[in-house]
């Protein structure tokens, strides 16, 4: 469960020069730190295969990332997300992203991040123009996968579609991902996270 650490409202030059720690995943909501455990070994797992499927696919001139801070809202209070996965137009060599090089926010149910990545992630990525957005979500009976794309400005994300087995999407570049691969035991069963 994520839980807030600091005591006043953070801002971005704050967060940032924060000593580098892999024992947690920080991320900045609104000014405010907050921290969650790192991510189970079925998380990471299927975060690196659905990395890898998307790399794939890739056009040239994109980037697939796993776990990077996007700079959501810079202004204070600010806010810095760090999806699990991300397609962006940016080129490796920058400190951090911003929302505006984010093509693709890709985010992992994980145990205590249901609400946040099914609610207030998306609230934040589509009013910070992240163009299209996924939610997988691993618990049985078979894993998933939500993809949003933008509305009308204003509106926030609508669904497209969710898929089992296998999903097949034209943008924000063409995409067949095998989502039963996310979960697959090495010898080919699946297993759950528990």
């Amino acid at each position: 469960m994520a839980m807030p650490l600091h005591r006043d409202l953070m801002t971005l030059e704050e967060f940032v020069a924060l000593p580098e720690d892999n024992s947690a995943r920080y991320e900045l909501q609104e000014g405010v730190l907050v921290v969650a455990p790192r991510p189970r070994p079925l998380h990471q797992d299927a975060m690196f295969r659905l990395g890898t499927q998307i790399d794939r696919c890739l056009p040239p001139e994109l980037t697939m990332l796993l776990d990077v801070d996007v700079v959501v809202q810079a202004a204070d209070p600010a806010t810095v997300r760090s999806p699990d996965v991300v397609v962006t137009t940016a080129s490796t060599d920058v400190d951090r992203l911003t929302a505006s090089d984010v093509l693709l926010a890709v985010e992992i149910i994980s145990p205590g991040s249901r609400n946040v990545d099914l609610h207030l992630k998306p609230f934040e990525y589509a009013d910070a123009g992240i163009p299209h957005y996924w939610v997988v979500d691993l618990d049985p009976p078979a894993p998933t996968i939500t993809v949003y794309g933008l509305g009308a400005p204003g509106d926030g994300y609508v669904e497209s579609q969710t898929a089992t087995g296998e999903l097949v999407v034209q943008e924000p570049f063409a995409m067949r991902i095998d989502i039963s691969a996310l979960v697959a035991r090495r010898g080919g069963a699946s297993r759950s996270e528990g």
